[in-house]
């Protein structure tokens, strides 16, 4: 196998947007860094369990800071989108609904009924 081979994998891995890459920028993204360097340095010092969660809450903030990416917010604002599609299709629905109702209205105030023959025995 040559190392061209190996190169064609990598270029088969599908790749996000750039702009869905980066969803933690400016302020949010230096406080995650400084965030995740002050918990590291004190579950550094902590030791113990206690210590250890800390390191690893702090590494994930650091590597949200440093990367630009948080997978969270990524979930969070799909969820979003789709509420808010849903949302719309809703409005959407309630609108047409309004229309025929509206419809159904001027219907029955022109329909005349000159007798109730065939409401108690239908054509068959």
């Amino acid at each position: 196998m040559s190392d061209n081979q190996h190169l064609d994998v990598f270029d088969t891995i599908p790749r996000s947007a750039p702009s869905a890459a980066h969803n933690v920028q400016g302020w949010e993204r230096a406080g995650s860094v400084a965030t995740g360097i002050v918990m590291v340095g004190k579950g550094l010092r902590r030791g113990g369990l206690f210590g250890l969660i800390q390191i690893a809450i702090g590494g994930v903030a650091l590597a949200r800071g440093l990367t630009g990416h948080s997978a969270t917010k990524a979930l969070i604002e799909q969820s979003r989108q789709e509420f808010d599609g849903v949302r719309a299709k809703i409005e959407r629905a309630g609108e047409e609904l309004s229309k025929l109702q509206e419809s159904a209205l001027k219907a029955t105030k022109t329909a005349t009924i000159t007798g109730d023959e065939d409401l108690k025995s239908p054509k068959a």
